[in-house]
């Protein structure tokens, strides 16, 4: 099988697609730096569904997501952003941790794991 990189990088792609899947790297609001919770998490969220978009995946094909909070007291308001983006019917397998980021500018940080094709 054929394995596909995107966005690749010296350290790391942001994307990998082999058997089927799409594996993302952790993404960071890299557009929002600094912001709030909810603000970096809407970026995030949004990077994903332009990754996945490119890679011929959507939201509604998300298998499993891992969800790092550098305060996990901002459990709640990262959440009224998720729940709005997740497609009714469609949630992933989740586990969300408390974890000391790359920065102290990012808040947080999600990786996932979806199927490719609709």
């Amino acid at each position: 099988m054929l394995i596909e990189r995107y966005e690749t990088g010296k350290r790391m792609s942001q994307a990998v697609t082999y058997g089927g899947f799409v594996f993302l790297a952790g993404q960071v609001a890299i557009d929002a730096p600094g912001a709030s919770v909810r603000e970096q998490t809407t970026n995030i969220l949004a990077r994903i569904t332009t990754l996945l978009e490119s890679i011929g995946s959507n939201p509604t094909r998300i298998l499993s997501a891992t969800i790092w909070l550098a305060d996990i007291s901002e459990f709640e308001e990262m959440n009224i952003v998720w729940d709005a983006w997740v497609p009714s019917g469609h949630a992933p397998a989740r586990a969300t941790v408390e974890a000391k980021l790359a920065g102290p500018e990012f808040t947080v940080e999600i990786g996932m794991i979806a199927a490719v094709g609709n």
